[in-house]
């Protein structure tokens, strides 16, 4: 109703603008009789109450329509009145929503198409870089230790760009199961057991009994590869310590990550989950890419874990991962 009586506002002024000139008209060329011009201006009104109503009436679905925004496009309304305003309108935009939908669907299969040649692709690099892995693993010259050690950068990297582009696609790539939590944060730390090596840094696991959580084993150890990551590489300092405890809070599981490293500047923290988002110490170290983070939040969610990080300069920094959304069990 707002709408409609918006949209003939400069209508009813010009009307009545009309109907001032006329009586104005006849008022300098000597027609005196106010009653009748008052008769007349009256009837006129009406007319146009009338008119206003009628019009309303044709057009309420399509004003009603108007101000009511769409939640999604399957509420594309079908429903059209039949009066020249409303049909010409729903034939435009039926056109366009067609051609938009043409064109959504054809950037929806390039992009599956560019996932595909990516996931294909990661798997292919694997390959060579087992081998190279494989190779050298028996080594003992310096040089062969630092071709490792950049070999994981090259594996981590490829993870990240795999996991990237699936996660779009999380629900076909999500199998939930019963997990030993103490047992996936020591599988995981082991898989990282070169980094923590060349760092001089060393993984200290306590849980105060045994926990198991229902989550998905291959999205959470990245989770934790990222975590761990980060707190090794922001640990300057040798012979430190990576702190992993595992614990029961008010029947939730409570999985705390605390390194002894640089910590994150307070400005900095309300951004860390950002895309691209280096902060201060990214700056500093020139080795990160902004995205580790941002995949463990988006991970987090989906898997219904609520991460929360606590840090301070100098004082290290601890990630806790509260699994509040799935059935834990004892």
């Amino acid at each position: 109703m707002k709408l409609f009586i918006r949209d003939q506002l400069p209508f009813i002024f010009v009307y009545f603008m009309q109907i001032g000139i006329i009586t104005g008209v006849y008022w300098l060329d000597g027609y005196e009789n106010l009653k009748i011009s008052l008769y007349a201006a009256l009837l006129s009104i009406i007319l146009l109450v009338f008119y206003l109503f009628i019009r309303y009436r044709t057009h309420r679905f399509f004003y009603k329509r108007l101000e009511t925004p769409l939640a999604s496009l399957d509420e594309f309304p079908e429903k059209v009145e039949k009066t020249p305003l409303s049909k010409s309108l729903h034939q435009l935009l039926t056109g366009q929503f067609r051609f938009y939908k043409t064109d959504i669907h054809r950037y929806k299969y390039k992009l599956e198409g560019h996932i595909q040649f990516i996931n294909q692709w990661v798997h292919q690099m694997k390959t060579p870089l087992s081998v190279i892995h494989l190779l050298i693993q028996d080594e003992d010259d310096s040089r062969f230790t630092i071709i490792g050690d950049e070999l994981d950068k090259l594996k981590k990297g490829l993870e990240m760009a795999l996991y990237t582009a699936r996660l779009d696609s999380f629900e076909h790539d999500f199998y939930v199961e019963s997990l030993d939590l103490e047992a996936t944060v020591r599988s995981v730390t082991s898989d990282q057991k070169r980094l923590f090596i060349r760092k001089r840094v060393f993984p200290s696991i306590h849980f105060d009994e045994k926990i198991t959580v229902a989550s998905d084993e291959k999205w959470l150890s990245f989770v934790l590869t990222q975590i761990i990551t980060n707190a090794i590489k922001y640990t300057i300092h040798e012979n430190q310590k990576i702190h992993f405890r595992g614990y029961k809070q008010n029947n939730q599981v409570i999985l705390e990550i605390r390194d002894e490293g640089v910590g994150i500047p307070k400005s900095d923290l309300p951004r860390i989950f950002a895309p691209y988002f280096t902060g201060e110490n990214g700056r500093n170290f020139q080795e990160s890419t902004g995205m580790g983070l941002y995949l463990t939040k988006q991970i987090c969610d989906k898997l219904g874990i609520n991460i929360d990080i606590e840090s301070a300069p100098n004082e290290g920094t601890t990630v806790k991962l509260n699994f509040n959304s799935y059935k834990v069990v004892s």
